[in-house]
């Protein structure tokens, strides 16, 4: 692809440990080693790889892209991803972009219903990889472009960035991201559920009062919970307090028990045995592992 080049080169000059950038919202990421995969949340987000390769893993789907694909995570999801093509020669390069449902609506709502592909029926997964087309990687490399340019920042940024998200809608992977500027869409009623899972991962849940607070009959939460998140409300929960136990795990590595309980779990017995099924070791010893262990930058490319 024509782009690629100029991409990777804009990527390797402007990459930063904490993967942060001068443009809001523009994260880049470079990577020069395959470690063991590792938990983290995707966060809403377009991520397009320029070298190397990645796995991401959501409940049981997984998913592998490489140079010249991009990822639209449409939901922000608990995943397991690992770099597969990544040395200090040839270092994973990759462009990320959060997505925001205020931008997807006025881009919606500025095309008019003649020119926006309309999105119909119900949620389908929350995670899709494609092909990235000349137009958006072009305006990807517009934008980091800008980086070097810090007078035509402020101005041209705003544009190139609805330019990419325009190119989302109206390509290959639009109908989910339309969804996110849709108040009433499917996507916007999970996305809702995750949020209150989410924020309340700790206290028991009854799913038939989850899916009334989505605003969603529970049959219909059901089916579309499980497609956007390949999992099911309980399982999410699950994967949400195991995650949240490995972050206190790492500042409070003695209190086994005490962060089980912070998380909901009353059994510390069964806190241990999932802990570990999902993490590959007991708490105790994945807790001492973690404290000598360099940890990713917060904001990571899923």
């Amino acid at each position: 692809m024509p782009h690629l080049e100029e991409l990777r080169t804009l990527l390797d000059r402007h990459a930063r440990p904490d993967w942060t950038t001068a443009i809001d919202g523009v994260l880049i990421s470079k990577v020069d080693r395959s470690d063991p995969p590792a938990p983290s949340t995707s966060g809403t987000v377009l991520a397009v790889i320029a070298q190397g390769a990645k796995r991401l893993a959501l409940g049981d789907r997984v998913f592998e892209y490489h140079a010249g694909q991009y990822l639209v995570a449409s939901v922000d999801l608990p995943v397991t991803g690992q770099f597969t093509q990544a040395d200090p020669e040839h270092p994973a390069l990759g462009f990320g972009l959060t997505l925001e449902p205020s931008a997807v609506a006025e881009l919606l709502l500025l095309a008019g219903a003649g020119d926006a592909p309309r999105t119909t029926g119900g949620a389908s997964s929350g995670i899709y990889v494609s092909d990235a087309p000349d137009a958006l990687l072009d305006a990807v490399v517009r934008l980091l472009r800008l980086l070097d340019e810090p007078r035509d920042r402020a101005v041209l940024a705003p544009l190139v960035k609805r330019e990419i998200l325009w190119r989302l809608i109206t390509g290959e992977q639009g109908a989910t991201v339309r969804q996110l500027g849709l108040a009433d869409s499917s996507l916007s009623h999970v996305s809702r559920a995750v949020r209150w899972i989410r924020e309340h991962y700790a206290q028991p849940f009854r799913v038939e009062d989850v899916a009334r607070l989505s605003g969603m009959s529970a049959s219909a939460f059901y089916r579309n919970f499980q497609a956007v998140t390949a999992m099911s409300p309980i399982q999410f929960q699950k994967q949400i307090r195991l995650q949240e136990a490995r972050l206190l795990l790492t500042t409070h590595p003695g209190d086994v028990t005490g962060v089980g309980q912070r998380v909901g779990y009353d059994n510390p017995s069964q806190f241990s045995r999932e802990y570990r099924r999902q993490f590959g070791a007991p708490p105790s010893q994945d807790a001492a592992r973690l404290r000598h262990a360099v940890r990713s930058p917060a904001g990571a490319l899923p």
